[in-house]
């Protein structure tokens, strides 16, 4: 077997020599450059397994040697070494195709686990044709298909936004399973799910007797991921305090459990989702604009079924298969196919899934499109009906803001009475208020 080869381009003859000295420990062939026009040179000599380069070198930048490698051998990873806190030059680098960072002073513990996980990295052996639970040949779904081939080799965290039940938790597996970390775990979070007083030690585990009721040590999130990829779902629903943990967590990748004095290092992979425009989050001060931008490296967008109505009859299909619903007692109709083909879906492909569970439970023999029992459409005009260029979110904040309004009003615009009738607390009530951006 072949000993792996690995450039490394740097202009600090003491860095080189403790690189060089750490990866030919490990038992690799080492070449080094020290400047962009030698890198360029060995990479046209030869071939590498690896190419781990700096930001700055005399005669150019790192991203011009990330850009090369990525177009003229997309198989071979390539990671950066970056100033300590100079993040904007770490997302620079990933964006550009980067397989991943370290950051100076270079940790040799860092820098190996990233060689080990590089040069495991395979080429992508998985076409882009019809990817598990990924249903559909429509142009948008090829698209997703393509992007997803393309991150799964990467390291770079990806922001998959879509709207409720267009699949946003498929897409991330699917990342994971196209990805060398394949064989690992794929830790699943939402966050919204999660009461903030227990988000530190569930995010980063907690040792004995940190908290009553602590009575042994026990792993986070990132600690059970470790080696594999951790998916936040509806990221967007963190408070601030978790945000700024998080951030630190991702910066410097590593944790420190609850009750703990030492941090420990965590090899994740980061993909996060979330049916808000975070972007907007971010303007109105719910999310921060840093953490948008480590999270946000690569988006991802989940199109939504109204988009794609052409895909409907595939994942009738593979609804029907997956559920064994009929199984030989009950068939669609044409024209309950064709009223499913001309349904809005503010609820995406999970509502799909939910018309045609009920419809084969409820019926037998031949479903029409009555027995379907489709949400009426929209007057037009109406404000009480999802239409069909609204998503389910903008629908229900609509819906929100109309309580809202008219609570306040009644109550002539005391917020505690307000919140009394609405029934929900005071707190709440002004979360929401400025959620919606009423003043």
């Amino acid at each position: 077997m072949a000993i792996p080869a690995v450039l490394i381009v740097d202009d600090e003859p003491d860095l080189l020599d403790l690189i060089e000295l750490t990866l030919a420990r490990m038992g690799l062939d080492v070449v080094r450059a020290g400047s962009v026009a030698e890198a360029r040179a060995c990479l046209q000599a030869r071939h590498f397994d690896l190419c781990l380069t700096d930001m700055r070198l005399p005669d150019g930048d790192g991203l011009g040697i990330v850009r090369e490698v990525v177009e003229t051998s997309p198989a071979t990873p390539v990671a950066v070494i970056t100033a300590h806190g100079s993040a904007d030059n770490a997302v620079a680098a990933l964006k550009a195709g980067a397989f991943d960072y370290v950051a100076k002073p270079v940790s040799l513990e860092q820098l190996r686990a990233l060689v080990r996980t590089a040069l495991k990295t395979p080429e992508s052996e998985q076409s882009a044709g019809e990817a598990p639970g990924l249903v559909g040949t429509s142009p948008a779904m090829q698209q997703v298909r393509a992007l997803i081939e393309k991150v799964a080799r990467s390291q770079a965290p990806v922001f998959i936004q879509g709207e409720t039940g267009t699949g946003k938790e498929v897409a991330a597996r699917l990342i994971h399973a196209k990805s060398h970390r394949a064989g690992k775990a794929f830790v699943a979070v939402n966050c919204g799910a999660i009461p903030e007083a227990l988000m530190e030690s569930e995010f980063f585990g907690y040792r004995k007797g940190a908290f009553t009721g602590a009575e042994a040590d026990r792993a986070g999130f990132f600690q059970v991921a470790d080696g594999g990829t951790l998916f936040l779902d509806e990221v967007a629903d963190l408070p601030m305090p978790m945000q700024v943990k998080l951030l630190r967590a991702i910066q410097e990748k590593r944790v420190r459990r609850v009750g703990d004095t030492q941090e420990e290092p965590v090899d994740v992979r980061l993909i996060s989702a979330s049916h808000q425009d975070l972007a907007r989050a971010v303007e109105a001060g719910r999310f921060r604009h840093d953490l948008y931008y480590r999270l946000n490296v690569i988006e991802l967008k989940m199109p939504p079924l109204r988009e794609r109505r052409e895909d409907i009859p595939a994942l009738v299909e593979h609804i029907l298969t997956r559920y064994q619903l009929g199984q030989g007692r009950s068939r669609l109709s044409e024209a309950a196919m064709l009223a499913l083909q001309g349904y809005a879906y503010p609820g995406n492909v999970r509502e799909l899934e939910n018309i045609l569970e009920r419809a084969f439970a409820l019926n037998e023999g031949e479903i029409g499109a009555a027995e379907l029992n489709l949400a009426p459409e929209p007057a037009s005009g109406s404000d009480s009906a999802v239409r069909a260029d609204q998503s389910l979110q903008d629908y229900l904040d609509a819906v929100e803001r109309q309580a809202l309004l008219a609570a306040l009003e009644k109550c002539g615009g005391n917020k505690t009475a307000a919140a009394k009738q609405l029934g929900v607390t005071f707190r709440s009530l002004r979360y929401r208020l400025e959620r919606l951006g009423i003043h």
